[in-house]
């Protein structure tokens, strides 16, 4: 059953700049159309004070569950006006649009964190100092959703994940920032778990963890379920953290294929690019083209790899093995990037069909030049530092010239 037919967050007059972030115009945001709400309601209506000490949370829920019940034709937009909202968690509902005011900010109180908005307080979360009862929660999560967009907000200081769209299909997130310090722990931007037909364009991201990381279900849990990611396409992201800053895994065991990333502006990063998966994991990924990527100051320019991420518990498949294939990798520049480059396969399930072309990556006197690669089948074309001697091929049922 889906939970959410639309979502809709908007603060207004908000714009991120795109400039630097390539040329392309191309948009995916289209596939969810903007719906006109002729129902319009406001927080102030039930109660809410934006005066920064009071709790809203009361109102909250009563607007929506106003909303879900009388269930108006063409859905109800929530007007959220300039002022700094106080909640504890709630849920949204189908057919709705959630619409900040310019000025309007939502805070979450200390006592809980299940669906805090914006800017959870303190700092950047009250679950990192281990006082917490429970594991800390997502800022957002949708899950067993449809027809979303996310646009033209400001998220920062989140807990854990920041958006977290699961079992989803129809998502539009854009025009979004997204902020966390760079030391706090497992702060993701965007991760996309097990959900389908996703566009993330035209956004910044400097957080703690990866900037956007495409997921698919862990280990035995992941593979029973067997709910992959497919047909997602990550355009115009600028940003930073010590993490990745375009991740696939290392929860794949739902299998992921189908993405697209390109027009990716990078800087001090641990790594640019990071394919990431382990034994235990299963499922598979596979046609990943990934395509104008610039690196500047990073750990690592481009990181595959199939030893990656711990196991939820010990009853994990080890014969349970990733497939990987058909990764595309197009158009990299880095500067000042520490290592060129890593593909570490696995013995029992090699990486095949890797293909990278146009690569430029420089570093400074203490770069490593050399790539590290072993279980891995590929062709190269046009790499620099030249690639391991795996990939140093070209033509075949692999021919680098002929995939982009």
């Amino acid at each position: 059953m889906w939970r959410f037919s639309v979502l809709i967050l908007l603060f207004s007059h908000l714009a991120v700049s795109s400039s630097s972030l390539g040329d392309s115009e191309a948009t995916c945001s289209g596939i969810v159309p903007l719906p006109n709400r002729n129902d319009r309601i406001s927080i102030t209506d039930f109660g809410g004070v934006g005066d920064g000490r009071t709790v809203n949370t009361k109102a909250f829920r009563e607007a929506i569950y106003r909303i879900q019940h009388l269930k108006r034709r063409g859905g109800t937009l929530l007007y959220i006006p300039p002022g700094v909202f106080l909640t504890e968690s709630f849920n949204l509902t189908s057919h709705m649009t959630l619409f900040l005011a310019k000025g309007a900010v939502l805070k979450a109180v200390q006592d809980t964190w299940n669906w805090p908005l914006i800017d959870p307080l303190p700092s950047y979360g009250r679950g990192r100092d281990r006082t917490l009862k429970f594991t800390r929660p997502n800022l957002i999560e949708l899950k067993n959703s449809k027809e979303i967009i996310i646009s033209n907000v400001v998220f920062q200081n989140s807990p854990f994940w920041n958006i977290h769209p699961v079992y989803c299909s129809d998502v539009v997130i854009h025009h979004v920032t997204i902020l966390a310090p760079q030391d706090s722990p497992n702060t993701d931007g965007i991760d996309p778990d097990s959900s389908s037909n996703v566009c993330i364009e035209d956004s910044y991201i400097s957080t703690g963890d990866d900037l956007v990381a495409i997921k698919s279900g862990w280990d035995e849990y992941g593979i029973a379920f067997g709910r992959p990611s497919s047909n997602i396409t990550i355009r115009r992201i600028t940003g930073s953290t010590p993490f990745a800053g375009i991740a696939i895994g290392s929860e794949t065991s739902g299998g992921i294929k189908n993405i697209v990333a390109e027009h990716i502006s990078l800087s001090n990063m641990g790594v640019g690019v990071n394919i990431k998966t382990n034994i235990g994991r299963g499922g598979y990924i596979k046609n990943i083209r990934i395509s104008n990527v610039y690196v500047e100051n990073a750990r690592y320019g481009i990181k595959i790899a199939g030893d990656t991420g711990d196991h939820p518990d010990a009853y994990y498949n080890p014969n349970a093995l990733p497939v990987v294939k058909g990764i595309h990798i197009n158009n990299v520049w880095g500067v000042n990037v520490r290592n060129a480059g890593s593909i570490q396969g696995l013995k029992d399930s090699p990486f095949t069909g890797i293909c990278l072309s146009e690569i430029n990556i420089h570093g400074s006197l203490n770069t490593n030049r050399t790539w590290k690669c072993s279980d891995v089948i590929g062709t190269s074309l046009k790499v620099s530092p030249w690639p391991c001697s795996e990939l140093r091929t070209t033509g075949g049922s692999y021919s680098c010239s002929s995939t982009f």
